[in-house]
């Protein structure tokens, strides 16, 4: 159950210098290793947090209400299709209700319950929307018991359900919520497996079986799909026929969620099937992409999936949730090493890039779209350990973060973290992710009851429900 804060954060409002230093890894050397931070400066940098969020928010509400996202360079908004679905609102209301922004999160509340349906003639894709707005309403719904959200929900639920009318199982990507027709064949790992927690809570809370009935068989017709001889998934593949199309093994973007449904579903809904493939599929995944370079950094790169043979030395900003989801699975010795991998990601320019070459330190993909993978790790690893460092290590984070990605109007991605040149953008995920693990990090342990939700991977806390309750 998600509580207000016990302690009133004091309020400070931010302004940081905005020039930047060179070379990066100087100015930030030595910060999150010095592990000074106290109970009493997580608690500002919480106030700060909270402030940032609600400057975010006000420009969204300014420049782009009703609309999807905002465009803080241009002052204008973006929507994913032809009409809007308020992605935003949704993704940003559990996080507004967590700080305690009440006012935001009455306005973006009215918004959702007043202007957004579902009856569209749009072709939506099936994963995205999954997991920002079903697990938003979701979430909203058990924070609020606003049954209107719920309704919202079961009503998104009914028109997503087509996708699973394949011949395997396997979900279509795309599906148009007016008609149910499904398209898509070519899919991932992410796509087909990340769907039984906003599914099977939609289940649990409805009181209707198909929607974890079809999820959970997406999820285990993945797994049974995986290569006999190593245990790994690849990239891409044909949801009619149920062949691969692409081998390529890894822990990144299309199929890193995957892995965290596997834990996730058996944390949520004690399903044991869920524990029995996670068991094995670590087993794999720490075999053939766990790779040891230099004096014993720990990184994931990429192998093939039927011989488990080494093809990239490849790592991004989406591999960095790695951390979290390995001390969730008490592995917290793997979880440690890979974070100051990650932390030297960050270092290498101020700020971590899409992706890089971690055996060359090289950057590959050179933007920064506000994600929030290694802030996540940093949280989760601070919540098990309690070592401070990680708290440090977020307050590095964060001012990077201020510094290079605020604007006069909201929270602008970099076009290239080299040279700090930014992009009109400021995805929804920045409110359900971002400044939401950044708030948990600084935040006191009671803010939050972890034990008791599992996030999505939207971050979105749903928390279980006893047989036949609805709340």
């Amino acid at each position: 159950m998600i509580t207000k804060p016990l302690v009133v954060l004091c309020l400070a409002a931010v302004l940081l210098l905005v020039q930047p230093v060179a070379p990066a890894m100087a100015v930030n050397a030595g910060k999150a290793d010095a592990a000074t931070i106290t109970d009493a400066e997580a608690a500002k940098l919480a106030a700060r947090v909270k402030e940032e969020t609600r400057h975010a928010w006000r420009n969204y509400w300014r420049y782009a209400r009703g609309h999807d996202d905002l465009k803080p360079l241009s002052k204008a908004a973006r929507d994913w299709y032809a009409e809007p679905l308020l992605m935003t609102p949704v993704d940003a209301l559990d996080t507004l209700l967590l700080m305690g922004l009440d006012k935001e999160a009455a306005q973006a509340r009215e918004l959702i319950v007043t202007q957004l349906s579902f009856d569209r003639d749009l072709d939506v894709q099936n994963f995205e929307i999954t997991i920002r707005l079903l697990g938003g309403l979701l979430s909203g719904y058990q924070i609020t018991g606003d049954a209107r959200l719920l309704k919202l929900a079961e009503d998104l639920g009914q028109r997503l359900l087509p996708v699973f009318e394949s011949p395997t199982g396997l979900p279509y990507t795309h599906v148009n919520l007016r008609t149910g027709k499904a398209s898509g064949k070519v899919s991932n790992p992410a796509e087909t497996g990340t769907l039984l927690l906003e599914f099977g809570m939609l289940s649990k809370l409805s009181g209707k079986p198909v929607f974890y009935d079809k999820a959970k068989r997406a999820l285990v017709e993945t797994y049974n799909r995986r290569a006999k001889d190593t245990g790994l998934v690849g990239a891409a593949i044909d949801v009619e026929s149920g062949e691969w199309t692409d081998p390529d093994a890894h822990i990144g973007g299309g199929i890193d969620s995957y892995y965290e449904y596997l834990y996730k579903c058996w944390r949520l809904f004690g399903d044991e099937d869920c524990k029995r493939m996670w068991e094995t599929s670590i087993v794999a995944v720490n075999r053939y992409l766990a790779d040891e370079v230099r004096q014993g950094e720990l990184w994931y790169g990429h192998a093939d999936m039927r011989t488990g043979r080494r093809t990239e030395t490849r790592y991004g900003a989406l591999d960095a949730f790695m951390p979290a989801l390995l001390v969730l699975g008490g592995d917290v010795e793997r979880a440690r090493r890979l974070q100051d991998s990650g932390l030297k990601m960050w270092r290498l320019h101020g700020i971590e890039p899409e992706s890089l070459d971690y055996a060359e330190m090289k950057v590959l993909s050179p933007g920064y779209a506000l994600r929030p993978e290694i802030i996540e790790s940093a949280y989760y690893l601070h919540h098990y350990t309690g070592d401070a460092r990680y708290r440090a290590m977020g307050r590095e984070f964060f001012e990077d973060f201020v510094r290079y990605c605020r604007t006069r109007n909201g929270y602008a991605a970099l076009q290239d973290v080299r040279t700090k040149e930014k992009k009109d953008s400021m995805e929804s995920f920045v409110f359900a992710e971002t400044f939401k693990y950044f708030y948990l990090l600084f935040s006191p342990k009671d803010t939050l009851d972890f034990d008791g939700v599992t996030f999505n991977t939207e971050a979105h806390p749903l928390r279980a429900v006893a047989p036949g309750s609805k709340k």
